[in-house]
């Protein structure tokens, strides 16, 4: 079958175009992706090509599909995997899997396995590592973004403090603590806060920080605080003494999430800190010689850890999507943007120069990637738009199920019939 798809090629090297799609073997399935959020991770991969730890040195003979955060429909199933298995199954993917030693991730290692596609070949070793994961949400978006809250949701379950009596290890957040997210109000820092307001271990305190009014600003209008717990949202650009604005002394925060790679920001999170403060530097850097100034003191005498944490395994992404589909975590505040597979490469060069937060892929639409922002004035001289506008305004101007529906039935195909 003819499908399209984004392949990498090698450094910056990256293709938006049509191609032949093989038969799936017996033990295969046949997918048609619905919808994938486009990552930071994925513009980091496009930039090193094979120099990425997880991308094979072949690709400019044997392209990979690109994309990662995906939600897939089945279409056929191959004999030997029919008994779990059924075509209109819709589900998930876990996307860090494990195999022996290896690691191995859609959007950097398959060449028919990707969510950047109109349709997939899910491999064997991924149906029998048990990587496929089903969805039983109302709409096709929430699963996508599974993946990056099951990344959020690792980061927190490896805080860890110490027990007062003996310093065993207590893995997770320290409940009815505070919790500082710094650089925290772009997509994945909502995230976080959603992800900890859910969890059992939550902190009392939450305090997100930004340099951006318009992320602060869109973050203070979006996220709200619940099941107990207080969410303050600061810009502090411009603030000299951030210990003393936030109010922070020896133990305020108890755990604090590093949601940009820069130096200062990591270097904020340890003036925060104090005794038996958790540090998760989570942003990961492109460059392998990056380095941070880290009061040692403070290891030694005050207990404070500092971790880092990349990506999530499949029980947390598990959790990711058992809190998803019970209404527990709010995904439609992580997403600023919608765009048909048509845009997917060009965005995916542009991610850090396009402001906003999730840029979520329609993957068999053909769309202009849209701001739901701009959706009243696209909506002037195009009525789809404008009645995406109409739909998302009953929701806070948030992307919703019945946009979803309404795309997904009113969209130009990106595939001819």
């Amino acid at each position: 079958m003819k499908i399209k798809a984004v392949r990498l090629y090698g450094k910056e090297d990256l293709r938006f175009e049509e191609f032949e799609l093989r038969d799936i073997q017996d033990d295969e399935i046949l997918a048609q992706v619905m919808t994938d959020s486009l990552c930071m991770s994925s513009y980091k991969a496009m930039l090193q090509g094979s120099g990425h730890r997880c991308i094979p040195d072949d690709i400019g003979r044997n392209p990979i599909i690109m994309g990662h955060e995906l939600c897939a429909r089945i279409l056929r199933v191959g004999c030997k995997v029919k008994k779990d298995y059924k075509p209109g199954d819709i589900f998930a993917v876990q996307a860090k899997m494990f195999f022996g030693d290896e690691i191995k991730s859609p959007g950097y290692c398959y060449t028919t396995y990707g969510g950047n596609a109109t349709n997939i070949i899910v491999p064997s070793e991924v149906i029998d590592g048990g990587y496929l994961l089903p969805f039983d949400g109302d709409a096709y978006f929430k699963a996508s973004m599974a993946e990056p809250i099951s990344c959020l949701i690792s980061a927190l379950r490896s805080s860890f403090h110490l027990a007062p009596n003996n310093k065993d290890h207590m893995m997770g957040l320290r409940p009815g603590g505070s919790m500082a997210i710094l650089a925290g109000c772009g997509p994945m820092g909502l995230g976080a806060a959603e992800a900890a307001m859910a969890l059992d271990n939550r902190p009392a305190r939450i305090v997100l920080t930004d340099i951006d009014e318009k992320r602060v600003a869109r973050a203070q209008a979006l996220l709200k605080g619940k099941n107990g717990v207080k969410l303050e949202i600061l810009n502090t650009n411009g603030i000299g003494d951030l210990p003393g604005f936030l109010g922070a002394g020896r133990n305020q925060f108890d755990d604090i999430l590093v949601m940009a790679p820069v130096p200062g920001v990591i270097e904020q999170a340890d003036s925060l800190s104090g005794i038996d403060t958790c540090i998760n530097f989570f942003a990961g850097p492109t460059r392998k010689d990056f380095y941070a100034s880290i009061n040692f003191y403070d290891v030694h005498y005050n207990y404070k850890h500092i971790i880092g944490t990349s990506g999530g395994d499949i029980d947390d992404m598990r959790e990711a999507l058992r809190l998803i589909e019970a209404g527990e975590i709010d995904v439609s505040v992580l997403i600023s943007h919608i765009g048909g597979l048509n845009c997917a490469a060009e965005t995916t060069k542009s991610l850090p120069r396009i402001p906003g937060a999730k840029k979520l892929i329609y993957c068999n639409a053909d769309l202009p990637l849209t701001a739901i922002d701009e959706f009243a004035e696209k909506g002037k001289s195009d009525p789809f738009f404008a009645d995406l506008r109409d739909i998302c305004a009953q929701s806070n101007m948030l992307w919703c199920r019945e946009a979803e529906e309404y795309l997904l039935e009113h969209a130009k195909p990106i595939l001819e019939d």
